[in-house]
């Protein structure tokens, strides 16, 4: 089978190629425009396999449809993305532009490389389209949890433009009969995590002795998955997925902000053990503008429809994460070095400000 996976060189993506490479016999195509938060050293473990090939380019150019043509998959896995909830408050354009623009693209030339093929080799094509629960809005106040058809509500411009693409996707698969899949997951940690992100930002804050900032009071919940366990759900639901399908993928860990950085805190004073217990770093700043208080999945589908759960627990897969992230500080080092030094971003105050005419 050849896999195009889009976005291969960002978190989520790179993960699933090393579990494409080393538990299946695939062939895949991994396209990456590189931005600020690709790593192509997370891919060091595959890059010399001849199973693997490497493009850069950018699903909003036209060069995708060339490049769908030449490699002819059975089966694109779109990750490509803007993710980050802050960077999108700070500028939501980029955010519309390849979540949304870069997705009707990329469906633009599967449709039209799809409805070339035969009967047959149309009966094995997927293109499976990976978003996110944030989507579904905020499950405040209630005990409810986000099912497949849950109603979107999203909060955020990275949520909306997510949301966007989602709406995008089943269009074409209604109105002009694309064999997709949708997945929509929880919250995503393991190693090779852009540090802009809660876990890693927490563990590398902590070992350099630096604050640990927890927005609000840390009261916000989330549903935590963890890297590996998400992207064997992701192969699965892309070769036994149904078409035209949704499937919410979570780890079934509600866990609060602040407890999670509790948590770091003390695997850090065991791991890495100062002269102060690291919780004494923690300090609480201004939350986010619009921030959703808990996301929680109830991926029973998932499990009943192809038999996926997850494996790993929030304690043994934030032991793993650590431990890994204190064993690689030279690739984190690498990041700090280039165009993120691990500031906050997303404060809507300074964005305004900046943009007053004086």
């Amino acid at each position: 089978m050849n896999i195009i996976v889009t976005g291969g060189a960002g978190f989520i993506g790179s993960a699933l190629i090393r579990y494409l490479i080393q538990h299946t016999e695939h062939h895949v195509l991994n396209i990456d425009k590189l931005t600020y938060a690709s790593n192509l050293s997370s891919l060091d473990s595959v890059k010399d396999d001849p199973r693997y090939r490497f493009i850069q380019a950018d699903i909003c150019d036209q060069r995708i449809t060339e490049l769908i043509n030449e490699f002819r998959p059975n089966l694109i896995m779109n990750l490509a993305a803007e993710s980050h909830v802050d960077r999108s408050i700070d500028s939501a354009a980029p955010f519309v532009q390849t979540n949304i623009i870069g997705t009707f693209n990329l469906l633009e030339a599967s449709r039209h490389y799809y409805s070339a093929l035969d009967d047959v080799q149309k009966q094995s094509f997927r293109f499976h389209h990976i978003s996110t629960d944030e989507v579904y809005g905020d499950l405040h106040g209630t005990t409810d949890l986000f099912t497949e058809e849950t109603a979107y509500h999203p909060s955020s411009p990275y949520a909306a433009s997510k949301a966007s693409s989602d709406h995008l996707v089943r269009a074409w698969y209604r109105t002009y009969g694309l064999s997709v899949v949708l997945t929509n997951c929880s919250n995503n940690y393991g190693s090779y995590q852009f540090p802009e992100k809660l876990i890693p930002l927490m563990i590398l804050n902590a070992y350099e002795g630096k604050s640990l900032p927890i927005y609000g009071q840390g009261a916000q919940i989330r549903d935590w998955l963890h890297v590996d366990d998400h992207v064997e759900a992701l192969y699965q639901v892309a070769t036994q997925g149904k078409v035209g399908e949704t499937y919410n993928i979570g780890g079934h860990n509600e866990i609060r902000n602040i407890d999670v950085v509790q948590q770091i805190c003390a695997m850090m004073d065991e791991l890495a053990p100062k002269a102060y217990a690291h919780a004494q770093l923690i300090t609480y700043v201004t939350d986010r503008p619009g921030h959703d208080n808990r996301y929680a999945i109830d991926a029973s589908k998932i499990a009943q429809d192809i038999g996926w759960t997850p494996k790993q627990t929030f304690a043994t897969g934030l032991a793993k994460t650590v431990k890994w992230y204190l064993d690689n500080l030279d690739w984190c080092q690498g990041i700090a070095q280039g165009q993120y030094s691990r500031e906050r971003l997303g404060q809507l105050e300074t964005t305004q400000s900046s943009n007053t005419i004086k």
